[in-house]
């Protein structure tokens, strides 16, 4: 009986031009009633009222009947759109806020209802997506990453966390590689040493960028690019990218240049928002600052750059970088639809671009980015006209994601994991790895992270698993430093997957291990709340290091934060070791636990 009520409902929907639907009864149903609508094709807004059944939009127009018994919202006097979809986020901890049921928070609030995780190493996209099922959020696609060597994204993250492509089989093998975790979509840095400031060293080729585009379009994967330049935007549309992931900026964009990517179908979503060189700054900036005079330069140049290409008819969508330094989450995806105006486009194309253009980008129009019937009811609520006054987006008044009521009068408490900063913490074994299993996880069924020195510039390291002499299995540790002062190379075992669920060990004492290599070595144990190192001596032959906690001393620096060792939030033991720019460090560890 359900199915034949919503078949008649979707029918009548369809067939009447205001989608008039008689009075029925709708225990199940939600209704949006004198509202104003901007649907996010750009057609001129018009009063309507939607029906909601489930996720789902079942009918919207001005004649649409409340069926008896239907859950209400009056959003009179109020302009009802689609949610907004950011195509460009990083939940790092480094962004405000700092933690992931925060950000999910903002998110919703702000009636952002779709958003990307650029942060997260592949591993870690199972537990993450089951945290965030736990939680009111908006829908979140996880971007697998790839750089070149010594490239941006490659400078900092493990080769896990960003693969490392040069060329075109390398970029076809790469993509194939993430089968087993089913990113939802590819973000390339394709645009050399960062924001164009330094020598184009590491830059990706068209090729290498044309086969990652065309082995990802196979399995639907969108895929987008970190460039900054005019010229790298050039080689990323020849390359097949779906999008790029930031402005252009470096200078004017030239006619015959706007044409040649408009032939292509690339999009681009110009991140104007971390580039604003008037948002607001933990560190003050002085006006006769360099930098500063050449961030008004540059920002010049990406408004002046959005604009042609609007104009020419590329499509434009939202991102923002939020995360990044003074771009906060949520807010900031309503800033650059602001931005967007004031690069010269209307209210109302800003509006589809954060909608229906940003859909189109990650591939998932089909399912969201407009109010149309069979469409997810990602629904938020304005107390304004942000179609003839864009800043009326912050006048958040309501938010429904998967049509039910998640922001504003009317819409229950907040999840209590919303509340939290982490997810609970579990206990492990003792035995964290023993290098045994033969398909090259770690004992706790992790995946084994190398961790060298950060920079253009890295130490080369490579790690495997060997027999051991004594019987059993080992792991070696081979490593050229880098040319910096305090080169380093480690190995980093997680205790649980991706680093995403804290442990508490409280029951053990401390660590141990058996190593074998001659010198000093590091061993530290990473947390949520901090990280803690202490130091052992390796020689030629085995021998069992046995380290206490108490030990351990808080490390500073590097976002680090100093804190007492705490035996709770745990999520890493790491071995390593420092040696003079140049040389060559070798280490041997096994049966790695805690005591």
């Amino acid at each position: 009986m359900r199915k034949h009520f919503l078949a008649a409902l979707l029918l009548s929907a369809l067939t009447l031009p205001l989608g008039s639907v008689p009075a029925q009864t709708g225990g199940t149903m939600t209704a949006i009633v004198g509202g104003m609508l901007f649907d996010g094709t750009g057609a001129a807004p018009m009063p309507a009222t939607i029906l909601i059944e489930g996720d789902r939009i079942v009918a919207v127009g001005k004649d649409v009947a409340v069926p008896r018994g239907a859950k209400v919202i009056n959003a009179r006097g109020k302009a009802v759109l689609p949610g907004f979809i950011d195509v460009h986020v990083h939940w790092t901890p480094g962004g405000f806020p700092a933690t992931t049921p925060q950000i999910a928070t903002a998110y919703v609030q702000s009636g952002v209802t779709t958003v990307t995780d650029f942060h997260q190493q592949p591993e870690a996209y199972a537990p993450r997506r089951a945290w965030l099922k736990t939680l009111a959020t908006p829908h979140v696609a996880f971007a697998a990453r790839l750089s070149t060597p010594g490239g941006h994204g490659a400078d900092w993250g493990d080769a896990n966390t960003t693969i490392r492509v040069s060329t075109a089989e390398g970029g076809a093998t790469a993509i194939k590689s993430l089968d087993a975790y089913q990113p939802d979509l590819i973000k390339a840095f394709a645009d050399g040493w960062r924001y164009g400031s330094s020598p184009d060293n590491t830059s990706m080729d068209q090729w290498t960028l044309r086969a990652i585009s065309d082995e990802a379009h196979k399995r639907n994967w969108p895929v987008v690019t970190h460039t900054v330049t005019v010229e790298r935007g050039l080689v990323a549309a020849r390359g097949g990218v779906d999008s790029l992931a930031h402005g252009m900026q470096d200078r004017p964009i030239t006619a015959e240049e706007v044409a040649a990517i408009k032939a292509t179908g690339m999009a681009m979503a110009p991140t104007l928002a971390v580039y604003d060189p008037y948002k607001p700054r933990d560190t003050p900036v002085t006006t006769d600052d360099p930098r500063y005079k050449r961030s008004l330069v540059n920002f010049g140049y990406a408004l002046g750059n959005v604009k042609a290409l609007h104009d020419a008819g590329v499509m434009i969508a939202v991102g923002t970088d939020a995360g990044m330094p003074g771009t906060p989450h949520g807010r900031s995806t309503l800033h650059e639809m602001e931005l967007l105006v004031k690069a010269g486009m209307t209210p109302s194309e800003a509006l589809v671009a954060g909608t229906r253009n940003s859909a189109k980008v990650l591939r998932i129009d089909g399912d969201r980015g407009t109010i149309a019937v069979g469409k997810r009811a990602d629904i938020v609520l304005i107390d304004g006209t942000p179609w003839t006054t864009i800043t009326d987006l912050y006048k958040t008044a309501q938010v429904l994601i998967d049509g039910k009521l998640m922001s504003g009068p009317g819409a229950p408490p907040l999840p209590v994991g919303n509340a939290a900063k982490y997810l609970p913490s579990v206990t492990v074994p003792a035995l964290i790895d023993d290098f045994e299993r033969p398909d090259k996880r770690s004992t706790l069924d992790t995946v084994r992270l190398e961790n060298p020195d950060g920079g253009l510039d890295r130490t080369v390291e490579i790690t495997q698993i060997v027999p051991r002499d004594e019987g059993g299995k080992m792991l070696s540790l081979s490593a050229k430093m880098s040319i910096k002062n305090n080169a380093y190379a480690g190995v980093i075992v997680p205790l649980t997957r991706g680093s995403v669920t804290p442990v508490k060990i409280a029951m053990y004492k401390g660590v141990t291990f058996d190593i074998k290599g001659a010198g000093d070595f590091i061993v530290r144990i990473n947390g949520l709340e901090g990280a803690w190192e202490a130091r052992v001596s390796g020689t030629d032959a085995w021998t069992t290091a046995q380290l206490p906690f108490t030990a351990f001393t808080p490390i500073t620096g590097r976002g680090a934060t100093g804190a007492a060792f705490t035996p709770d939030g745990i999520t890493q033991v790491e071995i390593g070791g420092t040696r003079p720019a140049g040389q060559y460090l070798w280490l041997s560890i096994d049966n790695i636990r805690f005591y």
